[in-house]
């Protein structure tokens, strides 16, 4: 079972985990109404290293790309909920628009997205300056919070 962490103790864990020889993971995303595809994105990201690192969009930064009636869950439930899956080390909260910053002091073995985002990896060029590797796991059609937030409010107003 993973931990929520902060950025500072985030990036003491990435260095124990590099002075013990383990490849870091890293991805990321808003994860809002967790469903089967982002499980699925999550355990296949984690087939990549020893250890997965999961960053959630802040709840302000998932109302400007998503609009207002987001996120459905906040932020810490949002955490709480990735880091107590067994594939997921650490989770952390970034309140940028992408998670560069977080990237640059992380610095990653290996980013992880679904490839749904294979058009532009946010991070890319700082991982692979840095050395690692990127990879775009296959989307898995039939999920998507945004269709599960819509069907429950034409639900609702049955």
């Amino acid at each position: 079972m993973g931990v929520v962490a902060s950025r500072p103790n985030l990036v003491e864990r990435r260095a124990a985990w590099a002075r013990a020889g383990e490849r870091v993971v890293f991805t990321n995303g808003c994860f809002d109404l967790l469903h089967p595809g982002h499980v699925r994105l999550l355990e296949q990201a984690s087939e990549h290293g020893e250890r997965l690192v999961v960053a959630v969009n802040s709840d302000r930064s998932v109302r400007g790309l998503k609009g207002p009636g987001r996120p459905v869950l906040p932020e810490g439930d949002r955490a709480a909920i990735l880091a107590s899956l067994a594939c997921v080390d650490a989770v952390t909260v970034f309140d940028e628009d992408t998670p560069h910053a977080l990237l640059e002091v992380l610095l990653p073995d290996v980013l992880v997205k679904g490839a749904d985002w294979a058009h532009w990896i946010a991070g890319r060029e700082i991982v692979e300056a840095a050395g690692g590797q990127v990879f775009a796991i296959p989307f898995e059609r039939g999920y998507s919070t945004t269709n599960i937030v819509a069907s429950i409010r034409r639900m609702r107003r049955r």
